[in-house]
Parts: C-alpha cells; sequence; structure tokens
C-alpha cells in the first residue's frame, strides 16, 4: 500500500508488518523518514515536520537523510549517481512530479515514480519503488535518461545505482554476508561492520561464487529468531557492486547496482536511458529466521515463475552431470576469481557419468533406455539428457575439433528418447549450453564477431568461448537454435548450462566502454524471456557452478545449480547460507557417488548423501549402472520419503534449529500447515557426548503431532520445550522426521 501525505510530498509504502517513507521538502531534497516497523502516516508527517534538515539531496553525498545521494562527479561514498561531462558545476535536480502506477497484476500491488530533470546536465532521473501485496519487501530501482535535443558533448555515467538503503541511529552494527569460492560457495559470515566503506562483489562481479549479493546488518543483538534485521540483494548476474558505509557520524547506508569495481564509465547519447537492476530489502523483527522466512514467502508469491508447482526428482542419468567435485549438474566453470581456487580439471572425479546416447558410449555404457528405466523404477519424475558431449554440443555442431554423437544428431532426433521416458511416466529434459562454443566451431571462424575474447586473447575457461548476448543476432541465432531443439522432440525442461566461467566475459566488459554495466547479462535475460514466452510450460534450470545465483535469474528460471561441490557434508553450510535467502524450492541438491567425487574423496552412506540432498529440490547425479539391487531400492525408499515430505519441504516456513559447523548436530525444521518436516545430521560424535533433543519450532503448543513414520504422538509443548530426540549416533548420521498434528 502506497499513501501519500505531505501536501502531495510526502510517501509511505507499507506491507504486513513494515513501513518505509520519504518526504520532498519545499527546496525540492529528497529525504529519507523511515524504515522499519509499520507506521500510520500521521507518524510520518510529525517525522517529517520535527527533522529539518539543510543538506541538499542531490548534492554532496554526505547528508544525513538524502535519500538517494548524487554529484557531479565520484565524490565521497555513498554516491548513488555520479556523472561526468563538458559542464563544470554541481547538478542541479529540480522535482517534476510523481505517479503511483498500479500493476496489472493486482497482486503485484503499487509502484512510487518520482521524477527528476537536471538542467545543468540535461538528465532525467526517475527513482522507482514498489511494495508487492501481502510482502514487507521494498523494491527500488532507477532510469537515468539523457535529455534528447540538449546541448552536445560527452557524457558518461560513472555510477547509477538502484538505490541507496539508510538505516536507523543504533550504538552499534554487524553485517552478515555471503562467501565462498569455487566448491566452497554462499557460506555465511557475521562480524561487526567496521568504520568505512565495505566493497561486496568484486573479482569477476557475477552473482554467486566469491559474494552472493545479498547482505543482512543488525545492531549486533539479533538471533535467529529475535530481534530487528535490516537485509537487502540485488537482482542482478552480472557484473555488481554494493558498498556498506558506516560513516563518521554512525550513519549507515548502503549503496548498490551493476558495474564492477574498475568498469569503464557508460556514455550516454540523447534520447538514451539506462535503467538498474532491482535492489529489494526488507526488515524484520523477528531475527534472521524471520527475515529468511519473508524473503522465501516473496520469491514464491512474486518472483519465481510458476513457484507453485511442485520440483520433480530429477535424474541427470544422460546429462553432463557433477564432472570433477560433481555438480547440481555443474561443469568445468569451476575456474575461479581467486588464485587459491581448484581448477575443476585438477578435481577430476573417480567416476565419468556421462553415458552416450543409443548405446554409443566410449565406455560400452548400455543405452538411454536402460538407465531411464532404472530411473523411473526408483520414483524418478524428471529424466535429463544431454544435448550433446563438448564439442558436438548445441551451437558448435561442426567443430572440427571434437568428436563424439549428440543426442540432437541421432538417426531419429530426441524424439524416440524423449517418447520412451514420457512412457515411463517421467518428464523429459535437455542439458543445453547455449552461450559457448568450442573454439573449433564453424561458428568462431564464420562469425568471429560474435565471440566474446578474454582479455589475454586465449581460449577460456574450460576450452569454451562465450558468445556475446548482448548483440541482438547473437540471440535471434541463439532461440532459432534452441526452439530447434524444443521442436523436434517433446522437451519439458530444459538445464540451461554455462560451461565457461563468466568471469572472462566480466573482464572483456570491464575494459570496453560501458560494456562493464553488464549489457551481456541484460541480454541474457531477454533471451531467457523470450525462450519461455515462445514455450509456454517449459521449466529451466540455471546451472552455472555457483554463479547466477540471484533474483534477477530467478524470475526467470525455476531451479539454481548453488555449487559443483556435492559433498554432502559440505552442503551443509552451502545450504544453510543459500537459505539465508533462497527458498528451499529452487535448490538444486544432487545425490552422487559413493565417494564425493573430487574435493574430499570422503565416503559416506547413501543415507546421509540422500537427507543432505533432500533439503531442496533433490536429483540423481549418481551413475545408477553402479548402483546394485540392494541400493536402488534403499534410493527408491528415500525417494519415497522425500516425495512425502516435499511439500513441506519446498513450501513451508524454514526454521534453522542448529547451524552447522563444529561437526555437531546439526538440523532445519520446515512447517506447512499441520504438517513439519525435520532434517538431521551428525557429522560426528566424540568422547559419547549424548546428542541433544531438538527443540521444535512454529508448532501450535496445544496440539499433538504424530509421527507419520513410526505412529508415536507427542505434545507441541514438548517437542518445543524438551525437544524431539533423534536417535542419531556416531559419524555422519542423518535421520528425516515427519509429524503430523492430529
Amino acid at each position: 500500500m502506497i499513501e501519500t501525505g505531505g501536501s502531495g510530498r510526502l510517501w509511505l509504502l507499507s506491507g504486513p508488518d513494515s513501513s518505509y517513507a520519504l518526504h520532498l521538502t519545499e527546496r525540492d531534497e529528497l529525504l529519507h523518514l523511515h524504515w522499519g516497523r509499520r507506521i500510520a502516516l500521521g507518524d510520518a508527517e510529525a517525522l517529517a515536520a520535527e527533522q529539518p534538515c539543510g543538506q541538499r539531496s542531490f548534492g554532496p553525498p554526505s547528508g544525513p537523510r538524502a535519500e538517494f545521494p548524487a554529484g557531479c562527479a565520484a565524490g565521497a561514498p555513498p554516491a548513488a549517481l555520479a556523472v561526468r561531462s563538458r559542464h563544470a558545476g554541481g547538478a542541479e535536480w529540480c522535482f517534476e512530479e510523481y505517479e503511483i502506477a498500479a500493476e496489472p497484476d493486482p497482486a503485484a500491488g503499487q509502484e512510487l515514480r518520482l521524477h527528476f530533470h537536471d538542467s545543468r546536465h540535461h538528465l532525467d532521473l526517475t527513482l522507482h519503488y514498489r511494495m508487492r501485496r501481502g510482502s514487507d519487501v521494498v523494491e527500488r530501482w532507477t532510469t537515468t535518461t539523457r535529455v534528447a535535443g540538449g546541448p552536445g558533448g560527452r557524457l558518461e555515467l560513472l555510477r547509477a545505482d538502484a538505490a541507496c538503503w539508510t538505516l536507523p541511529h543504533r550504538d552499534d552494527w554487524r553485517m552478515s554476508r555471503l562467501h565462498g569460492r569455487w566448491g566452497g560457495e554462499s557460506r555465511l559470515e557475521r562480524a561487526p561492520l567496521p568504520a568505512g566503506d565495505q566493497l561486496l562483489g568484486g573479482g569477476s562481479g557475477s552473482a554467486g561464487q566469491r559474494h552472493l549479493p545479498w547482505f543482512a546488518l543488525d545492531a549486533g543483538d539479533a538471533g535467529e529468531e529475535h530481534g530487528e534485521v535490516w537485509t537487502a540483494a540485488l537482482a542482478w548476474s552480472g557484473p555488481w557492486r554494493i558498498t556498506v558505509s558506516r560513516l563518521p557520524d554512525g550513519q549507515v547506508r548502503a549503496t548498490g547496482g551493476a558495474g564492477g569495481e574498475g568498469a569503464a564509465p557508460l556514455e550516454l547519447e540523447p534520447g538514451a536511458s539506462f535503467t538498474s537492476p532491482v535492489f529489494a530489502a526488507l526488515w524484520s523483527d523477528g531475527g534472521f529466521g524471520a527475515a529468511s522466512r519473508a524473503w522465501h514467502a516473496h520469491q514464491l508469491d512474486h518472483v519465481v515463475p510458476g513457484a507453485w508447482e511442485l520440483r520433480p526428482v530429477a535424474c541427470y542419468g544422460g546429462a553432463r552431470g557433477p564432472r570433477g567435485a560433481g555438480a547440481d549438474g555443474g561443469t568445468s566453470a569451476g575456474p575461479a576469481e581467486d588464485a587459491d581456487t581448484v581448477d575443476a580439471a585438477d578435481a577430476e572425479g573417480p567416476y565419468d557419468p556421462y553415458p552416450d546416447p543409443y548405446g554409443t558410449s566410449r565406455r560400452g555404457f548400455p543405452g538411454q533406455g536402460e538407465l531411464a528405466r532404472r530411473a523411473a523404477a526408483m520414483g524418478v519424475e524428471l529424466y535429463v539428457v544431454d544435448d550433446g558431449p563438448p564439442g558436438a554440443r548445441l551451437g558448435d555442431r561442426a567443430a572440427s575439433g571434437d568428436a563424439g554423437p549428440a543426442v540432437g544428431d541421432a538417426p531419429d532426433g530426441l524424439k524416440p528418447l524423449s517418447d520412451e521416458v514420457h512412457a515411463l511416466g517421467m518428464r523429459f529434459g535437455v542439458r543445453i549450453a547455449p552461450e559457448t562454443v568450442s573454439p573449433d566451431a564453424d561458428l568462431v571462424r564464420t562469425r568471429p564477431e560474435w565471440i566474446v575474447r578474454p582479455p589475454d586473447g586465449g581460449a577460456g575457461t574450460g576450452g569454451r568461448l562465450l558468445l556475446d548476448l548482448a548483440r541482438p543476432d547473437v540471440r535471434d541465432h541463439l532461440a532459432g537454435a534452441v526452439g530447434a531443439l524444443l521442436h523436434s522432440a517433446p522437451v519439458d525442461h530444459l538445464v540451461w548450462d554455462l560451461d565457461a566461467h563468466p568471469a572472462a566475459a566480466d573482464g572483456a566488459e570491464a575494459s570496453a566502454p560501458g560494456a562493464g554495466w553488464g549489457a551481456r547479462t541484460a541480454g541474457l535475460y531477454a533471451l531467457l524471456d523470450r525462450v519461455r514466452a515462445e514455450h509456454p510450460g517449459l521449466t529451466v534450470e540455471s546451472c552455472a557452478s555457483g554463479t547466477r545465483v540471484d533474483l534477477g535469474i530467478l524470475a526467470r528460471t525455476d531451479r539454481l545449480g548453488t555449487s559443483d561441490n556435492t559433498d554432502p557434508l559440505d552442503r551443509l553450510p552451502i545450504q544453510h547460507g543459500f537459505g539465508q535467502l533462497h527458498p528451499a524450492r529452487v535448490m538444486a541438491t544432487l545425490v552422487t557417488g559413493g565417494p564425493a567425487p573430487g574435493l574430499n574423496h570422503r565416503r559416506s552412506s547413501l543415507r546421509f548423501r540422500f537427507v543432505s540432498a533432500m533439503a531442496g529440490a533433490l536429483g540423481i547425479g549418481a551413475d545408477l549402472l553402479e548402483l546394485g539391487p540392494e541400493e536402488r531400492a534403499e534410493a527408491a525408499s528415500w525417494i519415497a520419503l522425500y516425495r512425502a515430505v516435499r511439500p513441506v519441504v519446498q513450501f513451508g516456513q524454514l526454521y534453522r534449529l542448529r547451524p552447522p559447523g563444529g561437526g555437531g548436530l546439526t538440523a532445519v525444521q520446515y512447517v506447512r500447515g499441520p504438517e513439519t518436516a525435520v532434517l538431521a545430521w551428525l557429522p560426528a560424535q566424540g568422547f559419547g557426548t549424548p546428542v541433544p533433543p531438538l527443540r521444535l519450532r512454529g508448532l501450535d503448543r496445544g496440539a499433538r503431532y504424530r509421527d507419520v513414520t513410526t505412529g508415536v504422538v507427542q505434545r507441541g509443548a514438548v517437542l518445543a520445550e524438551r525437544g524431539l530426540r533423534t536417535t542419531l549416533s556416531g559419524d555422519l548420521d542423518a535421520a528425516v522426521f515427519h509429524l503430523r498434528r492430529i
């Protein structure tokens, strides 16, 4: 809901529990008033009346309450807008008008647009604000336009952020962030916020491995289920930057947008515009757990396409599965941004889950039909194959330097296999890597201008070259190629694979004027939107080795690959970090072979591997031909259990009962209506120390709950106070508990 007060110069955006208020003074100073617990319009008007400010909001970025600090140069941080031109002096911003637009879908809520004009540089700036119905998430973005017909000369955007978030005064601050490297992504770090600027992003700038474009701030006293938390996330998969600043007066601000550090300026021609990605944020007074649940509900209601459809159990039996470290369908995009990153080629595992189609495997594997039949017998619902081995994939069919057949080039194409998979009661999926080509592909020779060359002029990571998706002709070509594949046979699901690290493209973009602001990412979004629009009902899974984990890609895909690392113990902290922002419904998780390939070679039971992977959208990446009858029967029982608790896991509210770390008991709980599911893991037990019970949350204390498996009945208050006894013991033990309210 958006309310207007203060003679039409004050705006209050309110969700179920929080409000965001801003005020425009008579001198066109746009001031931040409030972000926190829900207030009334009269409260906002009182705040505007009692706190006058003499600082220009579009000027020196040190103004204590400037809603969107802007300047004509890269002034002191945190400037959110900075331009450079031949015109000397500061910007001359004035307010023009506001509008409140209703979205076509009532659930989408309303959008507030504030229009400003800089007469010195002939720039128009629109600040966009939106709160979706039933959500406390504030979505903000900006549009900067160079007015046509103004004076000539070069005008460059040095910085054009999506938003500046101003936090209230507190005695102290603590910041939470998600960081990592290839094979160890999304790890949560929580530490006091020091004075000065804290930069998130860096490296290649792509959302994922080194930093996820998310942060949370609290006064140092918030816990999992109590305390105020302010948290924000950038919806962008390309080069990005978030700066969290603790100013000398104690004020805390956060700015962010497209364009990594070091990106060349973006030149705006007359009539041209730049629209930032969305920077979304929310406030919660229920601790980090409530903040995560609010994020999850917002994404399921307003971001993820078809979010309330259950994700099927997938088997990547004929797909380019977990090479090296094993993947959520991961590939060789693992070469990193850091010197200490493991190269995927050096992490090659002890098995190769690449059974070729129609019995043409180099290792003599049977055909896909046998693999599909085994998968169906185990309860798998989606069977995914690769569109071809490297060198014969979509886009480089005539690659002279590579060998091996492609599924799509089999005698009758994909249709016979698709028909067989559908006859077995499963959906049919294909993994493609449309953004890359082999260096020996004919396309490289015939269309060299389509290729994004790394700054060093090399062949790119993983032996693949990236196509320039910023070009409309490249997108047309790929949309046609993907369309031909989808029309050749009934295909229900695409795994959209990025088998080269985006750092190659980001590095090239950063060195080109204006390109480092993410033109390739905008092109990727346009291509995905087009493919989905032209093929209704198609689901898409993003697989990029832990990169592209953000709200922007989620608006176009159904599931995300979070890491190439499928070691079930390593996955616990990765999944813990991922769940700070994203729901289990979109987290691709994979059960792979006994020794976790590549990184640790750790052996674990099928039980531990399955329970670890049941915390998301379950997939099978183990070679089904290497599983004996007993293992297949056990796997089938775990799949059946997952399917029973899946609605609770994928759509329920998440409670992190005990975080991973230290080798002790860790557990998560999901609650949906009368049902609850608990996943518990015991990495190690020492000195005979008893395993503590798990105190459950979100239950009706006065109700009774029956264990669906054992039939044991317990009272809600007992489960909340004494806790649930798990009977876990030893090392690498795990269990699932499915409770239903009587």
